[in-house]
């Protein structure tokens, strides 16, 4: 091969290779920018936080008094606007029958899904079925499938519970 040939072909690989980046840094760009990008990543934080809230919703370490209200403490820390409200106005009832009862649960989500995003307005809606280990003082442990609607709300600590439904899991149709 002459040296002209190898000179040439190192220019084209060159540019080759000046292209290839070019066209690699444009598409970086355009996704970077890219509002459904923006709305897909605020589906998976809003998801993400609702599955991680509901669990410690249906979770409590009924043993005794200080996990009772570091149990109740998560709890408000999971919800905001009239959920929260109720349970910071419920709470020492709540303490004390947990502690009367002394029962211990653990919630896991197994599937969630958002059924509705709202970015503007700061809210999603939420589905999910929770399974819930259920632990009494006495006697045999459990478990619970439940299913559950919420509402979150975006606040400046994240995503909380707004509202939350029960989902009776129904008879047959």
């Amino acid at each position: 091969m002459s040296a002209r040939a190898k000179t040439l072909t190192g220019w084209a690989a060159l540019l080759a290779a000046v292209l290839v980046c070019a066209l690699g840094g444009w598409s970086y760009a355009a996704a970077r920018g890219d509002d459904s990008l923006a709305y897909a990543k605020s589906r998976d934080a809003a998801l993400a936080a609702g599955r991680s809230q509901l669990a410690r919703l249906n979770s409590m370490d009924g043993t005794d008094a200080a996990r009772i209200d570091a149990g109740l403490d998560g709890w408000l820390r999971a919800t905001a606007g009239p959920l929260h409200d109720q349970l910071k106005s419920t709470r020492t009832e709540d303490a004390a029958s947990f502690r009367t009862a002394g029962t211990s649960a653990r919630g896991t989500v197994t599937d969630a899904a958002l059924t509705a995003l709202d970015e503007r307005g700061g809210t999603a809606e939420l589905i999910a079925t929770v399974e819930v280990r259920v632990t009494p003082r006495t006697g045999a442990a459990g478990t619970e499938r439940k299913r559950f609607e919420a509402v979150l709300e975006r606040t400046d600590d994240g995503w909380k519970v707004r509202a939350l439904t029960a989902i009776p899991v129904g008879a047959a149709t």
